[in-house]
């Protein structure tokens, strides 16, 4: 099963949201998800990154990949097994980053989603997914 994240660049109750994305995190790698496909962008990205690489002491069978929507975007290759870039050259750079996340979403069973407001890339991202009719997990 693979598990892809959205959410936004501002977390609110941080504390708890990083205590139920753990949670929900290793309840679904015991029911059998073994990839995790995360952006690069934002506090919740970052802390989907950190979650998984501290679930890896656990469980280290799981696998973590950081999709990028730029070839030149830094990003910290340690928190990863492998980043990856899937957007065609062809791509307008200001659509990039939808692009990543509608990828991630097309190759994900499953959705964590910790959206507050109704505009921007995590709620576009969020209806990308309720279109394509996946699981979502709302924390």
């Amino acid at each position: 099963m693979t598990v892809t994240f959205c959410g936004h660049r501002e977390i609110e109750h941080y504390l708890k949201v990083k205590s139920l994305l753990y949670l929900y995190t290793e309840n679904l790698i015991r029911n059998g998800a073994t990839t995790f496909l995360i952006g690069s962008y934002g506090n919740f990205d970052l802390l989907a990154a950190e979650t998984i690489h501290n679930l890896k002491n656990k469980y280290p069978h799981i696998k973590s990949i950081n999709i990028i929507p730029y070839t030149n975007k830094k990003t910290n290759k340690d928190l990863f097994d492998e980043c990856y870039y899937p957007i065609s050259e062809n791509t307008n750079p200001k659509y990039s980053i939808i692009k990543a996340n509608e990828y991630m979403v097309n190759k994900s069973d499953v959705l964590i989603a910790y959206i507050k407001k109704d505009t921007g890339g995590a709620y576009k991202t969020y209806c990308y997914a309720k279109r394509k009719n996946k699981k979502i997990i709302w924390i």
